[in-house]
């Protein structure tokens, strides 16, 4: 076959055009189907049966197999089998004759990822449903050590969660490589049905730690889930001051990310300490600001009584830190706020840390301030 009549043949299979499929291998005769079984196309390596299987054709899909004689576990360059392709797509129908037809149902791809896995991605619980009818394994693990389970409490759908602790009760008790549990997973993603779910069900340790000391109370604040952190608060016994390896407490956290209405919920309902300094390099909250550049953070944090002044463990301001994190506006920010520039305990001041031009510019421009 040419490669225009190969093209044709991709352009055909992937449109559902299976009459006209069958006429062009037909007319290639023998040539055509051993082609067809043996050829895998472009960087992907896909072969014609993935691109049935994830357009989610099966009358292409049952042809390619029974009349053409394609392999069901045939595999592209990342490993993926058309089980993989059809579960990540939800094509519950291919997923069904793929299976009758033989695939293995926790087959792996590059990364170790299963098609149950890979169905978990898609909050469609009767392809997940199917999987795991045929023997599929929710508690295997990838490379990062994530099981299905994790992956369905990243998408957040609860009918598939509680289908999953009812087909696999104890499938919750997993960590991945860093330590993150599947409530970690679901409060960073704000999932909040699925947050009550595993409260409710699993029997997850109070502030239980990844790898870095983050909670899932942390995940969801620092992510803007104020509602999660309530549920976690309220049904967990969460700590609003837990400390991350690094001594870092969730205002420090939600400082870094910026999430304003989230810093308000901590000091105005918690009574967290806005001032407080991570142990260690003892950096307050304004300091974690200034060094990602969030201006409107900076002005909020003052607004709940964050002190302009403090200085961290080597004497540095949060003017320091705007100027080594080179933003502008930031420095700016402070410095109209009444920040003077000065030295740290080494000596150096935060202008000294000013590479950009335009963070160069804000202080000559402070000069030049009649006030």
């Amino acid at each position: 076959m040419d490669e225009n009549t190969l093209k044709l043949l991709v352009k055909l299979t992937q449109e559902g055009q299976l009459s006209s499929l069958d006429k062009q291998i037909t007319l290639g005769g023998s040539a055509a189907v051993q082609t067809v079984c043996s050829k895998h196309f472009g960087r992907s390596g896909d072969t014609l049966l993935h691109y049935a299987a994830r357009k989610g054709h099966l009358d292409i899909v049952e042809y390619l197999i029974k009349q053409v004689g394609m392999d069901v576990e045939v595999y592209n360059n990342d490993y993926k089998r058309p089980l993989h392709e059809a579960a990540s797509m939800s094509h519950q129908a291919c997923v069904s004759y793929l299976l009758r037809e033989g695939a293995k149902v926790d087959g792996l791809k590059k990364a170790d990822w299963t098609p149950l896995m890979m169905a978990c991605t898609r909050r469609n619980l009767a392809v997940i449903q199917e999987l795991l009818c045929h023997g599929a394994d929710p508690a295997l693990r990838n490379k990062d050590g994530w099981n299905s389970f994790h992956i369905a409490c990243r998408e957040g759908d609860p009918l598939v969660i509680q289908h999953m602790l009812l087909v696999a009760p104890d499938v919750w008790k997993t960590e991945s490589k860093t330590r993150r549990t599947p409530l970690h997973t679901a409060a960073m993603h704000g999932c909040e049905e699925v947050v009550r779910i595993l409260l409710e069900r699993c029997g997850y340790t109070p502030d239980s730690a990844d790898s870095c000391g983050v909670t899932a109370f942390m995940d969801a604040v620092r992510n803007g889930h104020i509602s999660v952190a309530r549920l976690l608060l309220e049904k967990h016994q969460a700590s609003p001051t837990a400390a991350d390896i690094l001594g870092a407490q969730a205002v420090h956290q939600v400082a870094v990310t910026g999430q304003e209405e989230a810093l308000r919920y901590l000091v105005r309902d918690l009574n967290v300490d806005v001032n407080h300094r991570a142990t260690g390099i003892q950096l307050t909250a304004l300091h974690y600001a200034a060094k990602e550049g969030h201006t409107s953070t900076i002005k909020t944090l003052l607004e709940l009584g964050a002190d302009l002044h403090v200085r961290d463990k080597k004497g540095r301001t949060a003017l320091h830190m705007a100027c080594i994190g080179q933003h502008a506006d930031a420095a700016g920010t402070l410095l109209q706020l009444g920040l003077k520039d000065s030295e740290d305990a080494s000596g150096t001041t935060a202008r000294q840390h000013a590479r950009k031009p335009d963070v160069v510019r804000v202080f000559e421009c402070d000069l030049q301030d009649p006030s």
